[in-house]
């Protein structure tokens, strides 16, 4: 198999009429470039230069080979030059699944910009509030609340210290009030999001440094995320959201945080891949595209608080 390495010693050898001093241009011992020559020409079956003790020059088989390799490498370096662009330029499709309420309300127009900065990438959305199984389904990256439980999967963090804020509508507060203590959240109309068609009976909090249930019931649930954001909004009850979903929300004042000295459980959110190799350049880039857009999202640094028994 004949170096790209040696074939590139071989026109400078011949451009400089020297070895030693294309040895010394490439930064090669003089060793390493007469046995580069020497192995070209013991694989061609050709003497390519005529050396003296005083002068080294092409032989006649030489002359006639230095054109063709000339072109072959400028050939191989054109192909090099088109190989680093199209990485350069995204191509191809990306299928991404991601939760309905943070996908439609807060990731989609992030995701128009990305793929108008990238016209040449087909990317196609599948929203769910359902984990996605990455090693069946067609799916190139997951957006994900929660560290996955199969350990085989590759979680990059996006928002790792986003946790659930307790919400209702200024209308809600007005009819209803606030909860003052964990046994009055009881007696209030809870939004529950189900999630593999489990009904959650209990909201969890850390106050003052614990963390305690509070038992929670009502009439309104659903599997879809942004539905029970609606139903926040619409004053029917309190919801248990990531704050990701209604950061819009709570900064227009159309929902408000209820309890804010109730720390929220943690809903980290993660890009997730099936491996290594599904990490391609398209998902790379979206990764970091979500990183600079949710980074204004983010809580001020604090110190984690972990829920028992949740990531």
């Amino acid at each position: 198999m004949t170096r790209l390495a040696d074939l590139e010693l071989l026109l400078r050898t011949a451009d400089l009429g020297s070895l030693t001093a294309a040895a010394r241009a490439l930064d090669w011992s003089p060793a390493a470039a007469s046995a580069a020559v020497k192995r070209l020409e013991a694989q061609w079956g050709v003497a390519v230069f005529v050396r003296t003790t005083r002068s080294l020059r092409l032989s006649a088989e030489g002359e006639r080979l230095l054109p063709h390799l000339r072109q072959a490498l400028q050939c191989i370096g054109e192909a090099q030059a088109e190989v680093a662009a199209q990485r350069s330029t995204l191509r191809g499709g990306l299928q991404v699944a991601m939760p309905s309420d943070l996908g439609r309300n807060v990731l989609l127009p992030w995701l128009e910009a990305f793929q108008q900065r990238h016209p040449e990438l087909a990317l196609r959305v599948h929203l769910s509030d359902r984990n996605t199984d990455l090693m069946r389904a067609p799916i190139d990256a997951a957006i994900r609340y929660g560290t996955p439980a199969d350990a085989s999967l590759v979680a990059l963090p996006l928002a790792p210290d986003s946790a659930r804020v307790l919400v209702a509508s200024p209308a809600y507060v007005a009819a209803h009030g606030a909860p003052e203590t964990l046994a009055q959240l009881c007696q209030h109309e809870a939004l529950r999001f189900m999630l593999n068609g489990e009904v959650p009976r209990c909201w969890r909090f850390c106050i003052d440094g614990q963390w305690h249930e509070a038992p929670v019931s009502g009439r309104h649930s659903a599997n879809d995320g942004e539905v029970v954001k609606r139903w926040a909004l619409a004053g029917l009850g309190i919801a248990y959201k990531s704050r990701l979903d209604v950061a819009a929300e709570l900064d227009s004042g159309r929902l408000l945080h209820l309890r804010p000295d109730w720390g929220g459980e943690p809903s980290p959110l993660y890009m997730v891949v099936p491996g290594r190799r599904q990490l391609t350049p398209a998902a790379r880039a979206l990764r970091e595209c979500l990183l600079q857009q949710l980074a204004p999202l983010q809580p001020a640094a604090t110190p984690r608080r972990h829920a028992p028994g949740r990531s």
